[in-house]
């Protein structure tokens, strides 16, 4: 049992009631996994070809495995990839202890990892799933070969004004009150502002992308756990922030050795665009990708470039040749990689339901 590990606890005993099923795009398919004290939906896709490096995407607060559908499918080629709806969250049922820190996150994460065998992997995080993701690479190096971060929810001292309502969320009572307050809201109403604050420029979401996301959000709305988890997790979020010493996430990230590509919106409205340098010079190997345009979920908004800036991470691990072909092992850490930065790309996201 490692260090992050609890005793298992009896499964609790969900009802949950009927809704609409969690749409599955082209080419993946989902599975749930029982493991101690929690259930999760796992999303995957057949990679190109056998042998290719696993990875594990994990998404942010309000989010869902289907963050990662639009990437996971651009890197098919290179890995094999897997995304995690998170106890409580997309098809997931909450975990059993309640514990939607941080670190008991993170634990739903290392338990799967260790249960399914696959460690090392390519660990990807966004926001809350970026903090996940430090977490883990650091109390676990053993399970992650690379990480890459788009918008890691790390601890600021001056927090965005879009992320003050997050940090509202997590007081006692204020989910209840915004339940009743946003009652008649639409759920079309509900994901046009998710997404004017997620997003750079929420234009870029396609019609079929906005239909998507309306209809998962009536799904969720259904849940009688949602804002539970919505307002749990937020306070996750706040803990991690105010927790000091080695368990404090700009600590935890000091200690990471996996190559780390970090991405960073600059019309992010929810992680301030100027912790992109503190990140650079914290994580000890590191690569940074500044998107002007993009806001809190470059990977739904400009999948190409992220996509392009994974592989040139994995060429500079080792991993994959000038060629595009995969290497064999891993290559030497590369500390003090110089910082990098990159413009807009072209094309539409396909915008299914961001989180933050």
């Amino acid at each position: 049992m490692s260090s992050t590990e609890l005793p298992s606890v009896p499964p609790a005993t969900h009802v949950l009631p009927k809704t609409a099923p969690v749409r599955v795009g082209e080419g993946e398919r989902l599975r749930s996994v029982g493991l101690p004290g929690v259930t999760l939906t796992v999303r995957s896709r057949s990679p190109e070809h056998d042998g290719l490096p696993p990875a594990l995407y994990v998404h942010g607060l309000g989010g869902s495995s289907q963050n990662w559908s639009v990437l996971m499918a651009l890197l098919d080629g290179h890995v094999d990839g897997e995304a995690l709806d998170l106890p409580g969250f997309g098809d997931s049922p909450p975990p059993d202890d309640g514990n939607y820190s941080i670190t008991g996150h993170a634990r739903a994460v290392i338990r799967y990892l260790d249960a399914a065998g696959r460690g090392p992997v390519h660990l990807f995080g966004n926001s809350m799933g970026g903090a996940i993701a430090t977490r883990v690479a650091a109390v676990r190096p053993d399970l992650v070969r690379t990480l890459t971060l788009v918008s890691p929810a790390l601890p600021e001292i001056f927090v965005q004004r879009g992320a003050i309502p997050t940090g509202l969320l997590a007081l006692p009572g204020v989910a209840a009150l915004f339940t009743r307050y946003t009652k008649g809201w639409t759920a079309e109403q509900r994901v046009r502002g998710v997404m004017a604050l997620c997003y750079g420029d929420p234009g870029r979401v396609t019609p079929e992308g906005f239909r998507n996301a309306v209809e998962e959000m009536e799904r969720r709305l259904q849940l009688p756990y949602f804002w539970d988890a919505m307002a749990r997790s937020a306070r996750g979020i706040v803990d991690a922030y105010t927790l000091g010493g080695q368990h404090g996430l700009w600590r935890q990230a000091e200690r990471v050795l996996a190559p780390t590509l970090l991405v960073y919106g600059g019309r992010d409205q929810l992680v301030s665009f100027r912790m992109a340098q503190r990140a650079a010079r914290t994580y000890r190997d590191s690569r940074l990708v500044a998107l002007p345009d993009a806001g809190h979920v470059a990977m739904m908004e400009y999948p190409d470039v992220v996509a392009a800036a994974f592989r040139e991470l994995l060429v500079d691990a080792g991993e994959l040749s000038g060629t595009g072909h995969v290497a064999d092992g891993v290559g030497a850490n590369r500390r003090g990689k110089p910082l990098r930065g990159s413009g807009a790309a072209n094309g539409e996201s396909g915008g299914v339901g961001a989180g933050s």
